[in-house]
């Protein structure tokens, strides 16, 4: 709810700034991360770059759900994790330019501890303010689309997708958002003054949703499927660029534009399809997007990988952003951010970090320096994660049983 000083009139116009800048963010350098390294000749620790993040996702949650069930206010500890973020991303221009990949890899490390758990903080903070969070949420979220494509379009448009002045603008919005974060509706610690344990260190409760069969299939499925799309955020903009795409960025900002059209339909398909075929819908949709990948390769068929591109509005929306939702709904108050931040765990921590190692030697025993643009390998690179998109997809429509009414 609004706190005192301020209107709940208010209140989602200021959660959805939160979310604009949050996500503008992260769309300012992960999009065209690859195309950077590739042009300073380290294209051979993508992989290990597209790393950091779920590594850091996994670390993370133990930590920042205990802190923000149980000591601080999430709108405190958003504010300084984004601070001490911009500092780090202030210092890696220079170290991509200098070719010092493993410095680099370090302080892409160190800024992703700082910033995969603000991806929970800002559910959490949403979430407890919200009345109706299946109405609401979905509008809010939606301007974290919108901030992820301003951010392509202007890098795009700026002829920025190659240069590593894409962490400048990050540090930058980082600091704006993290003073903006002071602003924000007061989210305090539900559990603060509890007596502290162990069990509250490592999550227990959080993970005690396992126990519940319907949460255990999701998560498991939720971390298989992020495997193969940790294969998509690594090598999409590689792959365009290698067949000719000059605007990248611009162009993979047309997926987030889609999701912005599904995000605001999410209601409508709640009351029509209901949780469970919502998800089953967006894993679905990782599979088309893959296929399209491969088979879109040729100048004949290009077609096909602007449309792939598009599904992006299904393959977020319908599995993350009614993962969030469904989360919300089968956890208790008192664990709420650890259940968000045992999600991202699982997907933008073990799956991806399973899916960039994976992709990473894929992509370094399938190419060489000089045979990066070979369309035919490009295909065989994207029907593998296609049949574990499929797979898995099948896997979650026969085991995941849940009743609306059930939570």
């Amino acid at each position: 709810m609004a706190t005192l000083t301020q209107k709940p009139s208010f209140l989602v116009p200021r959660l959805s700034i939160m979310m604009f800048i949050e996500f503008f963010i992260w769309g300012s350098w992960s999009v065209t991360l690859g195309v950077v390294m590739t042009k300073y000749d380290l294209a051979t620790l993508i992989g290990d770059a597209f790393s950091a993040s779920p590594i850091a996702s996994i670390i993370s949650p133990f930590i920042l759900g205990m802190i923000v069930d149980r000591f601080f206010a999430s709108q405190w500890v958003l504010a300084l994790l984004h601070l001490v973020g911009a500092i780090i991303l202030w210092f890696v221009p220079d170290v991509i330019i200098a070719g010092n990949g493993s410095l680099l890899l370090i302080l892409l490390f160190i800024y992703t501890l700082c910033y995969m758990p603000t991806v929970a903080l800002t559910n959490n903070i949403a979430f407890h303010n919200l009345t109706d969070s299946e109405k609401s949420f979905p509008i809010i979220r939606v301007f974290g689309t919108i901030g992820w494509i301003v951010a392509g379009l202007f890098i795009g448009q700026m002829n920025l997708s190659d240069s590593a002045s894409i962490f400048h603008i990050a540090s930058i919005s980082s600091v704006v958002l993290g003073i903006y974060s002071l602003t924000l509706p007061h989210t305090p610690a539900p559990a603060k003054g509890q007596p502290f344990s162990l069990r509250d260190l490592f999550s227990a409760d959080a993970f005690a949703l396992l126990k519940i069969r319907h949460f255990f299939i999701f998560a498991l499925c939720a971390t298989l499927i992020s495997i193969p799309l940790g294969t998509y955020y690594a090598y999409t903009a590689p792959f365009l660029s290698s067949i000719g795409v000059e605007k990248v960025s611009s162009l993979m900002s047309m997926g987030q534009m889609s999701e912005i059209i599904f995000m605001l339909l999410i209601p409508l398909f709640f009351k029509r399809l209901g949780i469970k075929y919502m998800l089953f819908i967006g894993m679905l949709a990782w599979f088309l997007r893959y296929v399209f990948f491969a088979l879109g390769i040729n100048e004949e068929t290009r077609w096909l990988v602007y449309i792939g591109i598009l599904l992006h509005g299904i393959c977020y929306d319908f599995f993350f952003v009614v993962g969030f939702i469904y989360t919300d709904k089968v956890a208790d108050e008192k664990v709420r951010a650890q259940a968000q931040s045992l999600v991202v765990l699982f997907t933008y921590g073990i799956g991806m970090l399973l899916g960039s190692q994976i992709s990473g030697y894929l992509f370094n025993n399938m190419f060489t320096h000089d045979g990066i643009g070979e369309s035919d390998i490009w295909a065989t690179f994207w029907w593998i994660p296609a049949i574990a998109a499929a797979i898995i997809s099948l896997l979650f429509l026969v085991t995941f049983k849940y009743k609306e009414n059930q939570e």
